[in-house]
């Protein structure tokens, strides 16, 4: 399975950007909530979800439970996350 993306039946993609770039012009709470993320999200989708919720009128512990619970509707359609 190679490098560090874990034990996952969910697919990847290749990114053609510099990702670490993308994830240092993040909002700080976004950049700390995705260090302790589940799975290895993008820069470029945490960004998305969080823009929708701002855009929304949501404020900032809003905005990361939704990222929270989309994180929880992936891992649930994980099928190696529920061989625990």
């Amino acid at each position: 399975m190679g490098r560090n993306l874990g034990a996952t039946s969910l697919p990847r993609k290749r990114r053609p950007h510099d990702p670490m770039r993308s994830y240092d012009a993040l909002p700080a709470p976004l950049r700390a909530w995705l260090a302790k993320a589940a799975l290895p999200w993008s820069p470029a989708s945490a960004r998305r979800l969080w823009k929708r919720a701002k855009a929304e009128g949501h404020d900032t512990q809003a905005a990361l439970q939704l990222l929270s619970r989309a994180e929880e509707r992936t891992l649930a359609r994980d099928h190696h996350s529920l061989k625990l």
